[in-house]
């Protein structure tokens, strides 16, 4: 090891103890145990060499270990024994380290222990595949409090005793704190109450919670409600505070939830206002019920005899969001379309068997379902999402709705699953589909009109799913006019370089990137640069998305043989000065295109490829003459498309400095050098605080990222050549060009959008 390496190997273990020094100070100062489970969890994890992380702790009165974590704002719990079957419960009762390779070794699992096994339902359920794990006793004075399960390591095939030794120095810090924390709790010795979580963590003081109880007595109305209104209480610290005491999941009202009507149809809706409680969705075998007392013993009875003695789980929530969901249930709250109301219009599936088999028509007494996909697609264009996902699971279950906002799918909505076919079939019969085919993928077009007088175009594709379900998925299609050349987003360089190539009168401009990375919006915006009264421009495009005038904009259709090569080709007879192909699949629509390029036509067109030296390779990979395409080509745009920070809650912060290193990394530090930016105190970056604009995600739109090369005179001879893409990528990077994650950091200096965003399109 040379001097230089082994001052750096120092560095990284200098910067590594002092964030476990951070940490341990941060495990000490830890008000709970629930803060350690859901707060440190994450930052515990980021100093090991593991995908994901299970902490434990261990509850002497149940013999069990439990863990618990935030899910969309809910507090949840999960439960083990104490026994060898599992990894996790062999480590508490045993008190060894276990060091697994091979999860699904069932040899290795048995040496360890004969009884011991490994559950690989959670990788089913999940798609997650475990493959290392190691298991690590939190210990103080010689019992066993807790357990520290890692999965998966990130480097290497095994977790090392080095690894060992780590996650040792942090299971001893949590078990001296876990301990503390459990006489802290013993010590107490006013009864405990479903509000010791607020006074625990200062949210109230005892006198303040005093004079809450007093006056929820005086007005006759719940504490919770005086503890949010006149002592600003947030709703999700008062959940986990509900949460603990009464050992359930805590529920806020979210108006995409709706209760199931079927199981709402036989309850009295002033009984329930009266009792605080209503069945709020199906899972697995059971009834999920949210009440705000799950302890009342008289009311549990009741429930269980109303719910006809089936498995029941029980929720806490909120009075006021109880009655805000029985409002929703009833149609007192919401407009007429809203989708709570729809719902509750709807019949029983079995009246749709006539409407199944039918010709394809709906009689009045269907409009519930045409009014639900209309409201369905109407809240998708609103909240800006690019498809719409329906998902059914049988009968028993709910269907899903998923909207795809910004690249993420979000769940819209949930509807009883009796109704999935009339949805379906609704929506096939918008896309002019035989209804009555559910066996095999079919695919259409719906145009949508909106209130507003808009019309929007739909493309759907339906496709069999297990246990005769049919999913449906749509694309909304953006019938828009295209983005003005100066507004996506390019440096300087990028867009003085990709104007001048623009401007000459014959070659080929290629934009490539994966699917859904705006290449055909960024064609349409250089279509769009060029788009006068002398140029005669011709486009094949699948589909038609956006709509420019003085363009002649053809729908390729390969059922009948019109495909991108045939258009391509009818195009050269057709008089152009620029010819648009939606893509470039194979050698013969390649071959064209460069023919077009080389006979005086401009020619356009995208490619899935990864980044812009790499077209290149792909496309003498295909068989084109190597000197052809270096004559015609002009420049290759890579792009990919990152999420943007919401504008409404951005703020900056002063990064540590391991993510300042991070993006000196990625830019290249020669390269870094030249843009000025030192780790100081006045260096900032730039994050979303989560808003209701951006539904609290931090994010809100996309921006694209770029790469750009440009076809000089040493490129052509590079490409000429044949030469791997490092030399092509080095010569490049010479002649100016930044690459997708220069590109990326730039962006995340600006503020556009942050350096986890660009890892996540454009790091392999």
């Amino acid at each position: 090891m040379t001097q230089q390496e082994s001052v750096l190997v120092l560095q990284e273990r200098l910067a590594y103890e002092q964030r476990l020094v951070q940490l341990v100070d941060r495990i000490h100062g830890a008000k709970s145990l629930d803060s350690i489970f859901i707060e440190l969890q994450g930052e515990i994890l980021g100093l090991l060499d593991a995908d994901r992380m299970t902490l434990y702790a261990v509850d002497q009165d149940r013999k069990e270990l439990y863990s618990k974590f935030l899910s969309l704002d809910t507090v949840k719990e999960i439960r083990l024994p104490i026994a060898e079957k599992s990894v996790a419960g062999f480590v508490a009762a045993s008190g060894k380290v276990v060091n697994i390779a091979d999860a699904y070794d069932k040899g290795e699992i048995a040496k360890i222990s004969p009884v011991l096994t490994f559950d690989s339902s959670w990788d089913r359920k999940t798609g997650f595949r475990t493959r290392q794990i190691l298991g690590m006793p939190v210990q103080h004075e010689g019992r066993t409090i807790g357990v520290v399960q890692l999965l998966n390591k990130k480097h290497g095939p095994k977790f090392t005793k080095d690894d060992e030794a780590s996650v040792g120095r942090i299971a001893k810090t949590l078990g001296i704190a876990f301990h503390n924390q459990n006489q802290l709790t013993q010590s107490q010795n006013r009864p405990k109450t479903k509000f010791d979580y607020l006074l625990a963590q200062h949210r109230v003081s005892q006198d303040e919670l005093t004079s809450a109880i007093a006056e929820s007595r005086r007005r006759q109305v719940d504490v919770e409600s005086i503890l949010v209104e006149q002592y600003k209480v947030p709703k999700a610290e008062l959940g986990i505070s509900l949460s603990q005491f009464y050992r359930c999941p805590f529920m806020e009202y979210d108006e995409r939830i709706l209760p199931p009507p079927d199981l709402m149809k036989d309850l009295k809706l002033e009984y329930l206002k009266r009792n605080f409680w209503l069945p709020i969705r199906r899972e697995d075998d059971g009834i999920v019920v949210l009440i705000d007392n799950p302890q009342d013993l008289q009311r549990v009875d009741s429930i269980s005899q109303a719910m006809r003695n089936r498995k029941i789980k029980f929720a806490v929530g909120l009075r006021k969001d109880i009655q805000l969901y029985l409002g929703t249930a009833s149609g007192e709250f919401g407009s007429k379309d809203s989708i709570g109301n729809i719902l509750g219009e709807l019949k029983d599936e079995g009246g749709y068997d006539a409407l199944e088999t039918a010709a394809g028509e709906l009689d009045e007494n269907d409009s519930a379902v045409i009014r639900l996909a209309n409201q369905v697609i109407m809240d998708a264009y609103k909240s800006r999402a690019s498809d719409i996902h329906v998902e059914p699971y049988g009968a028993q279950k709910d269907t899903v709705i998923r909207y795809r906002v910004d690249g993420t799918c979000l769940e819209y909505q949930k509807i009883p699953g009796v109704y999935r076919r009339a949805i379906a079939t609704r929506l096939k019969i918008m896309a002019q589909l035989d209804i009555a085919e559910r066996r095999k993928p079919q695919d259409g077009k719906i145009k949508f009109r909106m209130p507003d007088g808009r019309e929007i175009e739909l493309r759907v594709a339906t496709l069999p799913t297990a246990n005769a379900n049919e999913d449906v998925v749509m694309r909304i299609l953006s019938a828009s006019e295209p983005i003005v050349l100066d507004n996506l987003g390019m440096t300087d360089r990028n867009l003085t370089e990709i104007k001048k190539i623009i401007e000459k009168p014959y070659g080929l401009i290629l934009c490539v990137g994966p699917t859904g990375s705006g290449k055909t919006t960024t064609l349409h915006s250089l279509l769009g640069a060029i788009n006068k009264p002398e140029r005669k421009i011709w486009t094949a495009e699948d589909p038609v998305e956006i709509t420019q005038y003085g363009l002649r904009q053809l729908q390729v259709n390969p059922k009948i043989g019109l495909d991108f090569a045939t258009a391509m080709r009818a195009f050269l007879r057709a008089d152009p000065d620029v010819i648009m192909v939606g893509e470039m699949r194979d050698e013969e629509t390649a071959s064209t295109g460069i023919e077009a390029s080389l006979t005086g036509h401009l020619v356009f067109s995208t490619l899935h490829t990864n980044s812009s030296t790499e077209t290149v390779v792909r496309l003498l990979d295909m068989g084109l003459d190597p000197f052809n395409f270096a004559d015609a080509l002009l420049g290759v745009l890579a792009q990919r498309l990152v999420k943007r920070i919401c504008a409404e809650c951005k703020a900056d912060y002063h990064p540590e400095r391991t993510e300042y290193d991070e993006l000196v990394a990625a830019y290249g530090p020669e390269a870094w050098e030249t843009l000025g930016h030192k780790y100081d105190e006045s260096f900032a970056l730039y994050r979303g605080k989560g808003c209701a604009s951006c539904n609290k995600t931090g994010y809100r739109g996309r921006a694209a990222i770029h790469e750009l090369l440009i076809a000089t005179d040493e490129m052509k001879r590079l490409i000429q050549g044949k030469v791997r893409v490092a030399e092509m990528l080095v010569r490049a990077r010479a002649e100016g060009m930044t690459t997708l994650v220069q590109d990326g950091v730039l962006k995340s200096l600006q503020g556009i959008t942050d350096f986890r965003q660009v890892k996540a399109v454009a790091i392999k």
